[in-house]
């Protein structure tokens, strides 16, 4: 559906704030800064006619509360055995501040109902063999007594993990299960969130407060001139137009990278993006979906990037319950579901070729691994599911096409999973690049993101900032009793049993 509320500055005054991309990081950013600053002038612009249909959508590999209670690739093995969970605590961290933002939105009537976007789901780590039972034993030692990961509990009883996924013991035999032993974590203290709807929750209250929303928009070119504003040209249904703005975020997901280097900025020079596509299988058949509430998380294959982590989610999406397997990895050269299959070609710069062939060359496991996912054959990739849940039936389940992600490959020829903000040297612009787990982190990036563009408002915005997001800057870690009040009040605002 296109929506516009029309802007009614005076003609020639800018705009404080233009916000390119309509998912769930334009829509973060615009919250925050409409609470710092309300007399700001923000207007977002999305290039398709409905919000976060994306990246941010919930069939778009976007659909959990990413905290690192069960996804193993934040938490790898050392050359010594021993499991490294820095990435895993940063990460959970990162999600804290996401669910304090959002218990102030709902506390203040910004979030009407957070049932619409946010439901507490278990999450699991499911693993089979002896060197991965092995491994995940030593990550809940090294978990288990950590104030950010409480309740956490480990088992290798099939009868233990049948009680909390019976769907995951369904079809294995007393001889399998001999052969080959299976071991599970179990947590209460997951999520399922549903970005999309969050997004166009955020937006709307944006709206409401003032900010002009266009969307059937497309942004074609951005520059700045000398008297520090961002011109901003772009069509859209009554032509072209043109906009000045003192900031601008570039939010638009795959489509972050060109518009960036569009900007010319000296900070996007160097960085390329590989694009990786995906499926999932889902099915929404009531047995099955009341046997499963969980999200299972196993262990990537070998090559694999850290988005193809396999693991069978419940997602709750529009007030249905489905279960969601996968993802199967995939390739194409565009850089969004909705791109051009010249957005890969057209990427290339002189100044970042080097560092495409350099990342292509030192990644050719991860080659490997998509031309092996490309050629496999749908029966193969359902074995994959079958590895999880034995009984399945092919009959059952449907394939849905996952979202476009664009890896980043930094100036020096690192393929970097993960999301990085970039950031021009004034502040006056800035853009996100990358995938997981950017959406569920989202608030912690933002802020990471205003203290960079405006540390001129940096402390004068903590008095706000801290009753917005009240463990903001402390040190959760080294502080149980502020983790678990954080619990306990975002749990309470979010109705999170």
């Amino acid at each position: 559906m296109r929506t516009q509320k029309r802007d009614k500055r005076p003609v020639d005054e800018p705009l404080d704030v233009v916000l390119i991309g309509g998912g769930i990081m334009s829509a973060t950013l615009g919250v925050l800064l409409q609470e710092l600053e309300p007399s700001w002038s923000i207007k977002l612009i999305e290039r398709l006619d409905s919000l976060a249909v994306e990246s941010s959508g919930p069939w778009n590999n976007a659909g959990t509360g990413h905290s690192a209670l069960c996804e193993l690739n934040y938490s790898p093995q050392t050359a010594d055995g021993s499991v490294d969970i820095t990435k895993a605590v940063g990460v959970n961290e990162q999600f804290q501040l996401s669910r304090q933002l959002w218990s102030f939105l709902v506390e203040n009537g910004r979030i009407p109902d957070p049932d619409k976007f946010i439901h507490t789901v278990p999450h699991m780590s499911f693993v089979w063999g002896e060197k991965n039972v092995d491994y995940l034993r030593k990550r809940y030692e090294a978990l288990k007594d950590h104030p950010l990961f409480p309740g956490m509990e480990f088992s290798t009883d099939p009868e233990v993990i049948k009680g909390w996924a019976p769907l995951l013991l369904e079809g294995r035999t007393s001889k399998s299960l001999a052969n080959e032993p299976i071991a599970a974590t179990w947590t209460n203290a997951g999520t399922d969130v549903d970005f999309g709807s969050l997004t166009s929750i955020l937006t709307k209250t944006l709206v409401d407060k003032g900010a002009d929303l266009e969307s059937g928009s497309e942004v074609t070119d951005l520059h700045q001139t000398t008297d520090g504003f961002w011109h901003v040209y772009g069509r859209n249904a009554s032509g072209k137009y043109h906009l000045r703005s003192r900031f601008v975020f570039v939010g638009a997901g795959g489509y972050a990278l060109p518009l960036l280097q569009k900007a010319s900025i000296r900070e996007i020079r160097g960085f390329g993006g590989f694009p990786v596509s995906g499926e999932f299988l889902r099915t929404s058949k009531p047995e099955l979906v009341a046997q499963h509430k969980a999200k299972a998380y196993g262990k990537a294959a070998v090559g694999a990037p850290p988005m193809s982590v396999p693991h069978l989610d419940t997602r709750y999406v529009e007030g249905d319950t489905h279960l969601m397997f996968g993802p199967y990895a995939g390739w194409s050269p565009r850089f969004l579901k909705s791109g051009s299959l010249t957005d890969l070609f057209l990427s290339v710069r002189p100044h970042n070729l080097l560092p495409m062939v350099r990342a292509g060359l030192s990644n050719m496991d991860l080659t490997v691994y998509l031309v092996k996912q490309l050629l496999a054959s749908p029966k193969t990739k359902f074995k994959d599911l079958q590895d999880f849940f034995p009984a399945a039936d092919r009959n059952d389940w449907e394939r849905i096409t996952a979202g476009q992600r664009v890896q980043v490959i930094r100036p020096d020829g690192v393929l970097q999973f993960g999301t990085e903000v970039i950031t021009a040297e004034d502040g006056t612009i800035a853009g996100l690049l990358g995938a997981s787990p950017g959406a569920s982190t989202a608030p912690g990036i933002m802020l990471n993101l205003l203290q960079r563009c405006f540390p001129e408002r940096w402390d004068s915005w903590q008095p706000q900032l801290k009753t917005m997001i009240p463990a903001s800057g402390a040190d959760m870690v080294a502080d149980p009793e502020l983790a678990s009040e954080t619990f306990a009040r975002t749990d309470q605002a979010l109705n999170l049993g």
